[in-house]
């Protein structure tokens, strides 16, 4: 895969995937655009990285549109353009439908829906000048139903048939697609599903034990897959959702 100078611009960026995918398209040769929501997360994920002017810092509130806007149009000023949006940006929300409010339902689609929405019409301008490419980071939650994530389900799945949509009303200028990830050795799954359980060690261990591969997966494990996803490696795949899962949507083990 080649990246050498291709412009990338990465939301979500100062953590989890999005870091991982910062760190992976920098050792390709890219340049790159870093999001956090704030300068003070921007700033750190750029100290962590050491890229010099090979990455730069691009902070801003993707739950709305006007951030998403501004976002995306200082990255592509500083990038001098955009070769491919990733849309790693994400929030997650557990719990029982009886205590889901409506301030967790409004947070939750609006980052990991409207965020992806209207930072991809931020971008279209430059994705159509260079034939660029986008990949949103979706989840195996957005393909099954899974107890206790109803709301999260409903933002990721909104991102998979986006992605569909989208790959047809923007091709052929565009490709679009998506990754499906299970669940990733991230500070958002140690936060919200593992440490605030009654027996974290238990709770961690259910996790390892829900893909059929037993384990949970790196970030660099998605990373990879999204590099491949945007690179030129994959020039014949749009509208594609790719599960990178450890096979939980492959069907149901016994025994």
């Amino acid at each position: 895969m080649q990246f050498q100078d291709k412009r990338i611009v990465i939301t979500g960026s100062s953590r989890g995937i999005g870091l991982a995918c910062a760190k992976e398209f920098l050792r390709l040769g890219a340049r790159v655009a870093i999001n956090g929501s704030n300068d003070t997360s921007t700033r750190a994920a750029l100290d962590v990285l050491g890229a010099g002017d090979r990455a730069v810092a691009a902070p801003g509130d993707v739950s709305t549109r006007s951030g998403c806007h501004a976002l995306v149009s200082n990255a592509a000023e500083q990038l001098g353009g955009i070769d491919v949006l990733v849309n790693s940006a994400g929030v997650g929300t557990v719990g029982p439908i009886e205590d889901c409010t409506e301030a967790m339902w409004d947070t939750t689609l609006d980052v990991n829906l409207k965020g992806t929405f209207f930072c991809i019409q931020a971008a279209l301008t430059q994705l159509r000048k260079s034939h660029g490419n986008i990949v949103n980071v979706a989840s195996d939650a957005g393909l099954i139903g899974e107890n206790g994530l109803t709301v999260y389900c409903a933002s990721k799945g909104g991102v998979v048939n986006l992605t569909r949509a989208l790959a047809l009303e923007l091709a052929p200028e565009i490709r679009v697609n998506c990754i499906c990830p299970g669940y990733i050795d991230t500070d958002m799954v140690r936060r919200d599903m593992i440490e605030v359980a009654a027996d974290p060690a238990a709770a961690e261990q259910e996790l390892l034990n829900y893909a059929p591969l037993k384990r949970i997966a790196a970030p660099v494990e998605i990373a990879r897959a999204i590099a491949f996803m945007a690179s030129d490696d994959a020039p014949f795949m749009t509208g594609a959702a790719m599960q990178v899962d450890g096979g939980t949507t492959a069907g149901h083990t016994t025994g």
